[in-house]
């Protein structure tokens, strides 16, 4: 009796010389929670930075001659805070590094670039400012505007830690999640809303403000989304600032 043929054996599959790529990473890497959890942590921020200036006040004994004098330090002891917040979120829950993450990275573009456009947006701002007629009334940012000592604080201020610390919030932070969810257009829209709002209270409550203000960091974020780059558009943001306080000098008539 014949023995039947033995089957040959079955091939064995080769494995692949190089590893399989990983999946894709999610740009940006953080989330709506993060978004949750950094707005929550502002309000302690803003009572944290107003109790530390204000408690250092009184225990050496000093008195600001103006209310710019307190202002700008709270301001500035806030902004510490709340970029403190976002670094310490990217390191200890992913172990990113801040500027990076941020888009705080070199750009192509000539320095002068965004400068030029930011004194344009400035210009272009100003414009639809009279055609849907920005009141020209007394607020809270007018008072803090009626002496030279006060402007030139405000201006320094406004030219350098100010325009830094909103686009690492807005339009670093902010703005990638929103074009990952609505697209460049609505993303970018979405990010500026925020910024524009921020500023209603600051102008007095008018809504006219906050509608000339959200064109202004949509354009920022514009530069943001063109470049990839905060760099770029706190560059532009800080030509943009510079120009109203330089206006405004010569109006008053301090730059002679």
């Amino acid at each position: 009796m014949m023995e039947p043929e033995a089957l040959p054996p079955a091939p064995v599959p080769e494995l692949p010389s190089e590893p399989l790529p990983a999946p894709p990473e999610r740009e940006p890497f953080w989330g709506y929670l993060d978004v949750l959890m950094f707005t929550g942590l502002a309000l302690p921020c803003v009572v944290l930075s107003f109790g530390l200036v204000r408690g250092t006040m009184w225990l050496l004994r000093l008195h600001a001659a103006v209310k710019t004098w307190e202002l700008l330090p709270e301001q500035a002891v806030l902004y510490a805070l709340l970029t403190g917040v976002l670094a310490a979120m990217f390191r200890l829950q992913y172990g990113r590094p801040f500027w990076r993450s941020l888009g705080w990275v070199p750009h192509r573009l000539p320095p002068l670039w965004p400068v030029i456009l930011g004194m344009f947006t400035a210009l272009m701002v100003n414009l639809i400012g009279l055609l849907i007629r920005v009141p020209n009334t007394e607020n809270p940012m007018t008072e803090l505007l009626k002496d030279r000592g006060s402007v030139i604080l405000i201006a320094i201020f406004g030219v350098t830690v100010g325009p830094l610390c909103e686009e690492l919030v807005f339009r670093g932070f902010l703005q990638p999640l929103m074009v990952r969810s609505f697209g460049v257009v609505g993303g970018i829209l979405a990010a500026n809303i925020p910024f524009g709002l921020l500023h209603y209270q600051q102008y007095g409550n008018s809504w006219r403000h906050v509608v000339v203000i959200t064109l202004a960091g949509a354009a920022f974020g514009c530069m943001r989304q063109a470049t990839g780059s905060t760099r770029a558009s706190t560059l532009m943001h800080a030509a943009y600032n510079a120009l109203f306080f330089f206006a405004l000098f010569g109006t008053k008539g301090w730059g002679r």
